[in-house]
């Protein structure tokens, strides 16, 4: 016997339909997010197999160095630059409207480069250059059926164009945050000095460094180093319906790989405090 048509689904016993339709915008991009992290799993464990079995690619591995470091240093140096300039000109004019005193300027502005701002700007800027260009990279020859050539050949793509790029932007990650340490401290001492006076001895100050501090710049420099060039090559090899798919896939390269940068950052620097709190 069929049911009357007329009963709403709750007469009828069922779910009401707009519950269902919650349930449904709700479990879609939930699933999405699921499917996604299984993915960059499952290539993140590829990638690691590949690095440990498959035939390293030095030259591929240079080519990839010389694209990702010597191609980012101007844009690092002139992001962080400038970061520090105005950090050290608001911090100061602070402490000089409540203290008057910028004895601490330079060994706090230290601590707060290494632990947060040198790490994580520099990631969203190797997110935003880097990213895109691998995504579009290896999109394009997904479009033009290189990618199935290669496997036609025997070479696993992750193996082929994935352990590369992602030996190198690790590497790389780590250099470029040093580097950044080094421009945005010597861009805020000479705004100390031009600005305020500060002599360059004063504003050199360590004591507050320690080795929590280095651990964790460079864990997370280690960290965003090996999550964006499996984001962007994810992305890449994903790529379906012609051109349009490849500009979809950068777009989807950088925004998730800068959410990772910032939800990296949240877990370590939360597993940093903690750790730093059981210490006696």
């Amino acid at each position: 016997m069929s049911a009357d048509p007329h009963t709403s689904p709750r007469q009828a016993g069922g779910e009401p339909s707009s519950f269902r339709e919650f349930l449904a915008a709700l479990g879609e991009p939930l699933l999405y997010l699921v499917r996604t992290f299984r993915e960059l799993s499952e290539m993140f464990a590829l990638t690691l197999y590949y690095m440990v079995r498959g035939r390293t690619r030095w030259r591929a591995i240079f080519e990839q160095l010389h694209e990702v470091g010597n191609r980012s240093v101007i844009f690092i140096a002139v992001t962080l630059g400038f970061l520090g300039m105005i950090l050290i000109y608001q911090a100061g004019y602070q402490a000089e409207q409540i203290t008057g005193d910028l004895q601490l300027l330079g060994g706090l502005f230290l601590q707060l480069l290494l632990r947060e701002f040198a790490p994580t700007i520099t990631a969203m800027m190797i997110a935003t250059r880097v990213a895109t260009g691998m995504a579009a990279q290896i999109g394009s020859m997904v479009v033009t059926e290189q990618v199935d050539a290669l496997r036609m050949c025997a070479a696993p793509p992750v193996d082929y164009l994935v352990v590369p790029r992602f030996i190198a932007t690790t590497i790389m990650m780590i250099v470029l945050t040093i580097f950044a340490v080094l421009v945005s401290y010597s861009a805020g001492a000479l705004t100390a000095l031009f600005s305020f006076g500060l002599n360059v001895r004063t504003f050199i100050d360590l004591s507050f460094i320690g080795w929590f501090d280095l651990i964790l710049c460079l864990s997370k420099a280690l960290a965003y180093g090996m999550a964006i060039p499996i984001i962007a090559c994810h992305a890449g090899l994903n790529v379906s319906g012609g051109s349009e798919g490849v500009g979809r896939a950068t777009t989807n390269a950088v925004v998730n790989a800068s959410l990772a940068v910032v939800i990296l950052d949240f877990i370590l620097t939360s597993l940093g405090y903690v750790v730093l709190s059981l210490i006696p």
